[in-house]
């Protein structure tokens, strides 16, 4: 997907009191970037923020963490947050690749992947947030009983990536190719903006949680 490139949006993102600036600074201890201790959950390439946004106010009691690489995406939620500031949220921009440097064995509770880049080419399958070298990363952040939630409509990224959890040694819990139609994995969902789009035009929507 082709991004368009928004002047000022890294100076806005630099600036903003809702986005951590150096998040290596905080490793062992996000537990401080907010007003209260509670459980850490993180989504990876958190786009506009619609669905993280949400989680924060449906569960005031978590701190959630929203990372996204592209600043003039990021600066979609921070005009979100100035409009209704949420004490237990904020944000990163940063390459997921860099993980590790960032949290702590065992510092993150949940991990949430939403409509991520499939990257359809097969040389370019390692950078998919469901390859086994991304799982391998989350196993060195995430708690022993914590999770990782993953939803997409693309049917060839979801092949892959029910079958490469495994290999990665986790293991599939639940999974469904009609999310909206299975009312046990559907409960308490919250729609992402690429969500509610999709599935209005018919698309099926997929989605998994696995755990190690």
């Amino acid at each position: 997907m082709r991004l368009r490139n928004i002047p000022g949006a890294d100076a806005a993102v630099a600036d903003s009191d809702y986005c951590i600036r150096q998040p290596e600074l905080m490793k062992g201890s996000w537990n401080t970037a907010f007003c209260a201790p509670g459980p850490l959950h993180i989504e990876i390439g958190m786009g506009k923020g619609r669905f993280i946004m949400d989680m924060a106010r449906l569960h005031p009691d978590i701190n959630y963490l929203g990372i996204e690489r592209y600043s003039s995406v990021l600066l979609r939620a921070l005009q979100k947050m100035q409009e209704e500031p949420l004490q237990n949220l904020k944000f990163i921009c940063m390459d997921a690749a860099d993980l590790p440097d960032v949290f702590a064995p065992g510092e993150v509770d949940r991990i949430y992947l939403n409509f991520s880049d499939p990257w359809p080419k097969e040389r370019h399958a390692k950078r998919r947030l469901t390859s086994r070298q991304f799982f391998a990363r989350y196993d060195l952040i995430l708690t022993g009983d914590g999770r990782l939630e993953f939803k997409t409509d693309n049917q060839d990224l979801f092949t892959f990536s029910l079958a490469e959890i495994p290999e990665a040694g986790w293991h599939i819990d639940a999974s469904t190719r009609d999310l909206h139609r299975d009312a046990a994995i559907n409960e308490g969902n919250v729609m992402t903006e690429y969500e509610e789009k999709f599935s209005s035009l018919g698309n099926p929507i997929c989605k998994l949680i696995a755990s190690r």
